[in-house]
């Protein structure tokens, strides 16, 4: 029997991807379909870490696949190719770096920074290459989360800075040239000139993403870097108390204004969780991020609990993501990194680099 693409992008098509909910066909993901005396070998492309579900998505397809009629053998490719996604109007993206995620909160002590880290090494576990700034000059807190305190970063050329390396991701902080006890007696203009040599004169090696952990707040600082830096989109963190969803709102409204894209919000400390007995209670509220999210038309990607242990590890340099990688907590990092993930891929790509400059001559006649 005579095996045809369209029976077989038929079956591709009924394959659901678990992360966008949408077919690989209509989005253009299936790549390099080919059908040979019965076997049938093509690509699916994803635009999106997500390491740890490939196996399953290769099954899933090449099962749908083998069920067609005629089908002896099924050679499915399944990758991830992330590309560049454009960024404010009138900046250019930083050399060696793919998209940057700016993650803001209107209020300090929600869990920005640890949102931040685990963020940056759940997409970094689902196979993106990944740095993280940290861009709170004020409490800089990435040095000690990552087991970096202590260490300094090296100058091959005197001019630009290697960023730091720990659990696979690309480190740079103002709390790597400064003591521990230090206190940043720093105003605006000097905060903001920090942060663009920070991110500017580090020698980023191929970032698919770079995280940078914003200072709490929508003052001077967090206005001058949006402006400033090319960012591709802005995750909120806030609590589900009312307090904190105010703020919240306020740091939203202030990305929307400077034309940075919202790619969602992230409750922290959405419930409790005891360490005894494993009893829930919201004791900050519940829904607050939910309804939030419906106000302003954006996606809640993932709720994180309180829980004793997300704190513990952080403390100790070992982070959830790579302290207790089989954990709750860390299964939801690594979803609301998929998700990440997927927001931006369906940006816009950055086609800067796409297009020859045109030049015209002036011919004689």
């Amino acid at each position: 029997m005579a095996i045809t693409q369209e029976a077989v992008q038929a079956a591709i098509e009924g394959v659901i991807d678990p992360n966008t909910q949408k077919d690989y066909v209509s989005t253009r993901a299936l790549k390099n379909l080919a059908i040979e005396e019965g076997r049938v070998s093509f690509d699916i492309e994803l635009g999106y870490p997500a390491k740890t579900q490939l196996p399953a998505i290769r099954a899933a397809l090449s099962d749908a696949v083998s069920a067609v009629p005629g089908v002896i053998g099924v050679n499915a490719n399944v990758a991830v190719k992330i590309a560049a996604h454009a960024v404010q109007h009138g900046l250019k993206p930083l050399p060696g770096v793919k998209n940057i995620i700016a993650v803001a909160s209107g209020k300090g002590g929600v869990g920005k920074s640890t949102t931040a880290v685990n963020l940056a090494l759940a997409l970094s576990d689902e196979g993106a290459s990944v740095g993280l700034l940290d861009a709170d000059i004020y409490g800089p807190s990435v040095p000690q989360m990552l087991g970096l305190t202590g260490r300094r970063p090296e100058t091959e050329d005197g001019r630009t800075l290697e960023p730091l390396r720990a659990f696979g991701l690309q480190a740079m902080s103002i709390g790597f040239m400064v003591d521990i006890d230090s206190p940043m007696v720093w105003r605006g203009p000097m905060v903001t000139q920090a942060l663009e040599q920070l991110l500017g004169q580090t020698r980023w090696r191929e970032l698919d993403y770079l995280v940078v952990d914003m200072p709490p707040g929508t003052g001077d600082t967090q206005l001058t870097l949006a402006q400033k830096v090319p960012v591709t989109g802005a995750l909120i963190v806030t609590t589900p108390q009312d307090i904190a969803l105010i703020d919240a709102r306020k740091g939203l409204k202030m990305f929307e204004k400077v034309g940075i894209p919202i790619l969602g919000l992230i409750e922290n400390m959405s419930v409790h969780v005891c360490p005894k007995c494993g009893h829930e209670e919201p004791i900050f509220g519940a829904g607050g991020a939910q309804r939030m999210a419906g106000d302003y038309g954006v996606e809640v990607l993932g709720a994180l609990p309180l829980e004793l242990a997300i704190r513990e590890l952080t403390d100790a340099g070992k982070p959830t993501v790579v302290g207790a990688p089989r954990s709750r907590a860390a299964d939801i990092y690594r979803v609301i990194a998929r998700r990440v993930g997927v927001r931006i891929a369906e940006r816009a790509r950055d086609m800067s680099a796409k297009f020859p400059k045109i030049v015209f001559q002036r011919t004689e006649p």
